[in-house]
């Protein structure tokens, strides 16, 4: 097969209620601290959904993350934490240092080739909620309505519900000029991200990514809904557990740097994995039934190997979606087993430490699977008290296990059937 480029991952960022870095995400898990909580966005006071993985932050502490008052006049809480994480990854990759040092000529150049993707949500219901008081005020009159709309809601209310405001402000903030894409596809927004940079960086489109994804869905009536589709958990995630009844939200972000092997060596930058493969599948069952033999899950598996050229004996740890609803995590062993049959690498997943974070979830999950390939340690998963015994022998525990070799792969799992898988290694990966 003709040579393709390497794309190495030379930076990360993260925030997320377990942490507001990958080091201590990763280190609330290996310590099996679970950052899911009661909720505080709200009273919950008679709620059927009460916790929740919140970065404890309130609106006016938002500064924390984002100091710039005028930009957060400009976005949503979403916003600040994919800006953050962005911010954080290029810092770690020492891009913006290097590409500032560079003559008038130089830099131009640089930025041109430097592009941004980025995986979000596709919206939350608070960000209707500045029409409620006049809705209550006007009684069902529409004229009454419309004449005082202007007085009364924020005249920059669109802007800020733009799913694109962090490609944007980022772009902005470090003159990133070159390809860049949104993606809103429910929870697989953010691993597609990086799937999509990789082969934007395999086609020669750019030298350099940052690749992003994001989301806060922890408000009243996502909660709500979800909740009523019987989705949301009692009290606490409980991945491929026998005990399992739902998922809890959690809200976040995260973020790498992608560049060529060309342009990292260019520039001296520190290699912290390389992006091997990925694949995509879709069921087409409905927007929520998923089937039981996982058949999206294992075509999109097989797509990301083949992309990567590898064997499943080469995978040395699986980081499942594992969001603790019972059919996800029954058809996901399922896939699991198909494709690796009875040497299944050990697999471990991490929304029980801080929730799901829908369009951020993967991508959260990338980034932390990159720092714990570093510690050459596969996380236990700290909730699990019981195994589901249909999983049989299925290789998830609450201890830490060695990885079988550097390489991990990451699954995602959205709405529609969509499934994402992903591989990744830290050097030497090959």
């Amino acid at each position: 097969m003709p040579s393709r480029a390497r794309v190495f991952v030379t930076g990360t960022g993260a925030v997320c209620a377990a942490g507001r870095d990958p080091r201590s995400i990763l280190g609330a898990i290996n310590e099996g601290r679970s950052a899911i909580a009661p909720i505080e966005l709200w009273d919950t006071s008679g709620w059927p959904v009460r916790n929740a993985g919140e970065v404890k932050l309130k609106e006016n502490e938002l500064r924390q993350l984002v100091p710039d008052r005028k930009l957060l006049k400009l976005i949503r809480r979403t916003d600040v934490f994919g800006i953050y994480a962005a911010t954080q990854a290029l810092e770690a990759s020492g891009f913006p240092a290097w590409r500032d040092a560079l003559d008038d000529g130089g830099r131009p150049a640089v930025n041109d080739r430097t592009g941004c993707i980025v995986g979000s949500g596709g919206g939350t219901y608070s960000g209707q909620y500045d029409y409620f008081p006049l809705m209550t005020e006007a009684k069902g009159d529409l004229a009454a309505f419309g004449r005082e709309l202007s007085a009364n809601v924020n005249p920059m209310w669109l802007l800020r519900t733009l799913p694109n405001n962090v490609l944007c402000h980022v772009g902005i903030n470090f003159d990133l000029k070159g390809t860049n894409a949104c993606i809103t596809n429910h929870s697989v927004s953010g691993l597609l991200a990086a799937a999509e940079s990789l082969a934007a960086l395999r086609a020669g489109e750019a030298d350099r990514i940052v690749a992003i994804g994001h989301d806060a869905p922890i408000e009243p009536q996502t909660a709500l809904y979800y909740h009523c589709l019987g989705l949301v958990a009692s009290e606490r995630l409980l991945p491929f557990d026998a005990a399992r009844d739902g998922s809890l939200f959690g809200e976040g972000a995260g973020a790498l740097v992608l560049e060529t092997e060309a342009a990292a060596r260019e520039r001296g930058a520190p290699v912290l994995g390389e992006l091997l493969g990925s694949g995509y599948a879709a069921e087409g069952e409905g927007l929520l039934p998923i089937r039981e033999d996982g058949d999206g899950l294992v075509r999109a598996i097989g797509l990301a190997l083949a992309d990567a050229q590898l064997r499943p004996d080469d995978v040395g740890m699986i980081v499942a979606h594992a969001n603790g609803t019972r059919p996800s995590d029954a058809s996901e062993a399922a896939a699991i087993r198909t494709v690796f049959g009875e040497r299944i690498p050990p697999v471990t997943g991490f929304k029980w430490a801080f929730g799901h974070l829908l369009a951020a979830s993967g991508m959260l999950d990338l980034v932390v699977a990159l720092a714990t390939l570093a510690e050459g340690r596969v996380p236990g998963i700290a909730t699990l008290a019981r195994r589901d015994p249909p999983l049989g022998d299925f290789p998830v525990s609450r201890a830490a296990v060695a990885p079988r070799s550097p390489v991990a792969l990451v699954l995602s799992r959205g709405f529609a059937g969509t499934d994402a898988a992903l591989l990744v290694a830290v050097p030497p990966a090959r």
